[in-house]
């Protein structure tokens, strides 16, 4: 196998997790609104919370995204 090619498989593997991300960003966002239907005064309690768990997921995601580019472009 070439290298050039091996740079694309791990470059395409690095972007599953992109794909996690997406899939528990949906996750964070359907238990909240689902919690926040059931009991509203509890609602604004749990919103810092919820901001905290979507900034988490996402710099995770962005991180997947940075070693994917740092794999084909700088490796």
């Amino acid at each position: 196998m070439e290298a050039e090619a091996a740079k694309f498989i791990g470059a395409g593997l690095a972007c599953f997790g992109m794909a996690g991300t997406a899939l528990a960003l949906g996750n964070i966002f359907s238990n909240y609104l689902s919690g926040a239907l059931r009991n509203p005064s509890a609602a604004d309690g749990q919103f810092g919370r919820l901001i905290l768990g979507f900034a988490v997921t996402e710099a995770l995601g962005i991180f997947s995204l940075l070693v994917a580019l740092l794999l084909l472009f700088v490796v």
